[in-house]
């Protein structure tokens, strides 16, 4: 049977314990003189996958998703999550412990209005909330006539007896080939904004944008190959990276010495108090930054100079180096995909198969590749009523055979060195039911209206977010979550600014990757997706246009179930791009796949119309 190495499915999440430690924080804050205190899913680098040491989210509280907040007062707690969490957080949270609220449609400051005694004192960590969020948390305690009190040390970790070490991952050299652009050029790049932006330097706090910035990559957070590091770019001068010198071997250290000042972690708030003491002006993303970095400037004399991170866009659009990366991993990706695909259409209708089976067997055919660094994300995959829990991690406790009849969501992707992917696909499992077909066309023909669109040059994700959803609209069916999100050059598969979404207000750019991935989850009983990443590009040209016009090229290569389809509601149009797709699919990787795998492969995309 197959073996996954990448990820664990063990329970991680300690519910029974929530209550002992909610009591145990009650009594520290209590200590302290705090009415309360604000625990968000978060590290001081505001990344989205945290180290375990950073895991106070789940700790305190059982939840193990990867975004949630959660507030506890003296007499009671609150978790928030957004609707991709909504059904995990009540199956992992203590609900005599915690209430849960709705991550957006009622936020913590919105609570924290309601519900915060006139006169209390509310605690925050500075390095784990950014500069809006804090600001955002501040004024809700104003309204509510009660104060924001920064605390210095974090006191759940007064209690967190076990709490792991801080990653200590080998840094590596991103090679050339894969990054297309040198940091010398890079950092040119960044300094020439910075001078734009009349600041003397550059606050550089997320690793995503320090490790593209310096063409390195590291192993300190799960499934995301970035090195946890602060960075300073000066407007004169050499920049200074901020990083543990243990993940450095000697060749490493010495080419990033050409580059910067190699620094170790606690130099840095002693540089950035030096700014402030020389009345510099910082540049930094307030809705990125931890407020701890702009306390610590201003505090000491200087001015902080709000504004987006220079380095997010650069990093957004890829090179042609990086999209001739992107290309290749696809391709490699869709053959161990189509692989997978094959065998579970082998060995589900036996009945004997588990969603563990399936992760664990998808996950060995990307390592037969023998090019995968990591899987990009924990693998989803539900069976019938899992499947229609949007971020649903099967564990041993959770696990599930898969049923004939049901139907079986898979998300997932790997990590190689020339590109991230992310796909998912649906499958069935027997015979579907009509309602089934129905609804999953009705999510095919989102995908294809999002595929198939031309849009004008700067147009947002938001402004093309409804041609996924009309479908479903009409029928009053809607997915709660983004219809897509960008994804990175071998860094996170969840990359901004860009995303298409209800609030993706960043324009679509020319050489961004994005996915493509409207769904429908019915809870209890099935959910659908159909994800593949697509890559902005020049769309054809249009006679008399007034505008550039932009489009989208489909990049993942591998089967959509046909037996899902409805084919009565689909146009003619759309059925030619799904026949024109399978073509493609079939075309690419025929030749690179297995003889039995081939066989299946063209029966898979046989044409609709």
């Amino acid at each position: 049977m197959f073996e996954a190495h990448f990820q664990s499915f063990e329970d991680r999440g300690e519910k029974g314990a929530s209550a002992a430690r909610v009591a145990a924080l009650r009594a520290e804050l209590k200590r302290r003189g705090l009415d309360g205190f604000i625990v968000p899913r978060a590290d001081r680098y505001q990344n989205e996958y945290v180290p375990p040491c950073a895991e106070r989210l789940a700790f305190l509280t059982g939840f193990t998703g990867s975004a949630g907040v959660a507030i506890v007062l003296n007499d009671r707690a609150v978790i928030f999550v957004d609707g991709r969490y909504l059904v995990q957080v009540r199956e992992e949270v203590d609900a005599q412990v915690f209430a849960v609220e709705h991550l957006v449609e009622h936020p913590p400051a919105a609570w924290i209005e309601q519900n915060l005694p006139a006169g209390a004192k509310l605690g925050y960590a500075p390095w784990l909330h950014t500069v809006d969020g804090a600001e955002r948390l501040a004024k809700a305690c104003e309204a509510a006539r009660a104060s924001l009190v920064a605390t210095d040390d974090n006191p759940i970790d007064a209690g967190w007896t076990d709490r792991p070490q801080p990653p200590r991952g080998a840094i590596v050299l991103h090679d050339l080939r894969y990054a297309g652009e040198t940091a010398e050029a890079k950092l040119m790049r960044v300094r020439a904004d910075i001078e734009k932006a009349d600041a003397d330097a550059l606050v550089v706090s997320d690793p995503h944008a320090v490790s593209w910035l310096l063409n390195i990559r590291g192993s300190d957070v799960p499934h995301t190959p970035v090195a946890l590091a602060f960075a300073m770019v000066p407007k004169n001068g050499r920049p200074a990276l901020y990083v543990d010198g243990r993940k450095l071997d000697n060749d490493i250290r010495h080419h990033l010495e050409e580059l910067a000042d190699v620094r170790e972690p606690a130099d840095f708030e002693r540089d950035l108090i030096a700014l402030g003491k020389a009345q510099r002006a910082v540049r930094l993303d307030p809705a990125a930054c931890p407020e701890a970095i702009a306390r610590l400037v201003v505090a000491n004399g200087g001015k902080v100079l709000r504004g987006s991170d220079p380095i997010v866009p650069m990093k957004a659009v890829k090179n042609a180096a990086e999209i001739a990366g992107a290309r290749a991993a696809q391709q490699r990706d869709g053959v161990a995909v189509t692989r997978f695909l094959a065998w579970f259409d082998r060995e589900a209708p036996r009945g004997k198969l588990t969603e563990i089976d399936a992760v664990a067997a998808l996950e060995s055919f990307r390592r037969d590749t023998g090019l995968l660094k990591d899987v990009s994300f924990p693998t989803i995959a539900g069976a019938g009523a899992d499947g229609a829990i949007v971020h649903y991690r099967v564990s041993r406790r959770s696990n599930r055979r898969i049923a004939p009849g049901e139907l079986f969501l898979v998300d997932s992707g790997g990590q190689y060195e020339d590109g991230t992917t992310d796909i998912t696909r649906t499958l069935a499992v027997g015979t579907p039911s009509a309602a089934m077909r129905k609804n999953f066309t009705l999510v095919l023909k989102g995908h294809i209206a999002l595929a198939r669109a031309v849009f004008p040059d700067g147009t947002s994700g938001a402004q093309l977010d409804p041609l996924a959803r009309q479908f479903l609209w009409r029928q009053g069916l809607d997915f709660d979550h983004g219809t897509g999100h960008g994804v990175g050059s071998y860094l996170s598969v969840h990359e901004g600014p860009a995303r298409i979404a209800k609030l993706g207000s960043a324009p679509l750019k020319r050489g961004m990757i994005i996915s493509n991935e409207p769904g429908y989850y019915r809870t209890g009983a099935y959910g659908i997706r159909i994800e593949n990443l697509v890559l902005v590009t020049e769309a054809a040209r249009v006679a008399d246009a007034e505008k550039p016009l932009n489009a989208f090229e489909t990049l993942t290569l591998a089967p959509i179930d046909a037996r899902l389809i409805e084919p009565a509601l689909l146009t003619g149009e759309e059925i030619a791009w799904f026949d024109a797709y399978h073509a493609r699919v079939r075309d690419t990787l025929a030749p690179l796949v297995d003889p039995p795998t081939r066989d299946w492969l063209i029966a898979a995309t046989t044409e609709l119309g």
